[in-house]
């Protein structure tokens, strides 16, 4: 994705926010601001808010953001702020070796392998109780996906404290509940490296607040021929930075017309009698 470097050097300059200092206080910013600003650009993603505030990893940011260790986060439609120090978390490499997990599937399921795509991935973990059995819950059932809008939260980073946060539009590729759990789903399909802490802590924030359970929050992706999953859990919930990885897995998926031959001849153990 594009940096937009010249865009968010423009509205650094016209905002003077070099002169704010963030060690007090974040810097709030809006979408009407941001537009004033980037009027005259000609390209629509120099000048769309939507793309200029979307920095999903770390290189994503404008290089004036990376100079100042700066990070964007929305508060409200169309309002934003500027923060400094650390909004994204490593998806670390997993080294230990791949676990081989039978589908709970008795037949193999055809229109899995048509396409590429994260969705169908993140469908196939769910058909084939790859989900469940990772998370130990077999009550867990899809009932949360696409776009909807945060109640009103607060939380605190590691430099500041009390960021009110109102009907922020977000996102869950999927969401599983269960009798005593929430489980939501983070896919990619990219090899990525990092991403930006809201994109699981927004979502963990507004669930509990609707459902009064437990909230997990998974990144999941498909390389290759595997499938990975990483859990993150926070310290304090309350705390944006306390994020922090629990466990992680590496697994090779045994299709049903191939599982009965890797088992018989002692190939891999089924994920949950790990």
């Amino acid at each position: 994705m594009s940096k937009n470097n010249e865009s968010w050097q423009k509205i650094y300059e016209d905002l003077k926010i070099f002169k704010h200092d963030f060690k007090k206080e974040p810097f709030y910013l809006s979408a009407e601001q941001i537009k004033l600003c980037v009027k005259d650009f000609q390209k629509t993603s120099q000048k769309e808010v939507r793309v200029l505030c979307k920095q999903d990893s770390r290189e994503d940011r404008p290089q004036i953001f990376i100079d100042n260790e700066l990070f964007i986060l929305p508060i409200k439609n169309g309002e934003y702020i500027l923060c400094k120090g650390e909004g994204y978390v490593d998806i670390p490499s997993i080294e230990t070796k791949a676990i081989s997990y039978k589908s709970k599937l008795d037949f193999e399921l055809k229109s899995a392998s048509v396409g590429d795509s994260e969705m169908q991935h993140l469908d196939f973990a769910y058909a084939s109780s790859l989900i469940r059995t990772f998370m130990q819950d077999e009550s867990l059932v899809l009932s949360i996906r696409g776009r909807k809008y945060t109640p009103e939260f607060d939380f605190n980073t590691k430099l500041y404290q009390n960021i009110k946060v109102k009907s922020v539009q977000t996102e869950v590729d999927s969401g599983f509940e269960g009798r005593k759990r929430v489980v939501l789903v983070e896919t990619k399909n990219s090899n990525t490296k990092n991403v930006i802490i809201r994109q699981l802590y927004y979502p963990l924030r507004q669930w509990s607040i609707h459902t009064q359970k437990e909230v997990s929050t998974l990144f999941f992706e498909k390389r290759g021929d595997a499938f990975l999953l990483w859990e993150f859990g926070f310290l304090d919930e309350k705390n944006y930075n306390s994020i922090f990885l629990k466990r992680n897995a590496h697994l090779d998926i045994l299709r049903p017309q191939n599982s009965l031959a890797k088992s018989s001849s002692g190939e891999g153990a089924a994920f949950d009698e790990m």
